[in-house]
């Protein structure tokens, strides 16, 4: 595949990883929204959410769980963090390849 985010996972580019193991890569995003905003990706190539299938019912919940031992070890559990999946273009996904973000870190209570 010639996506950005598996060129990641293969290490053809450079990432600030944070995490690595045989199923996913947790890296920093490269234009954060939060003093902590990491990037969480299977190896697996799959575009989005919208293109899961039923077998992939475990890489998603897999995602979570890993994003809340990150969460853990990068000292955001406390105060609380947050995790989205953008679907589509229309929605701000700008690289389709399935990808969790985890953001968190802020000083203040975080309002809408």
């Amino acid at each position: 595949m010639e996506c950005l985010f598996c060129k990641i996972a293969r290490k053809e580019i450079a990432s600030d990883t944070v995490f690595e193991n045989d199923k996913f890569v947790c890296f920093k995003d490269i234009s954060p929204k939060a003093p902590v905003h990491l990037l969480i990706i299977p190896k697996k190539h799959v575009s989005s959410v919208y293109d899961l299938k039923e077998e992939d019912r475990s890489l998603v919940g897999e995602m979570i769980l890993l994003a809340k031992k990150i969460a853990l070890n990068q000292g955001i559990s406390e105060k609380g963090y947050r995790l989205v999946f953008n679907v589509g273009k229309g929605a701000g996904q700008t690289v389709e390849h399935l990808h969790l973000h985890l953001m968190g870190g802020w000083k203040e209570n975080f309002e809408i």
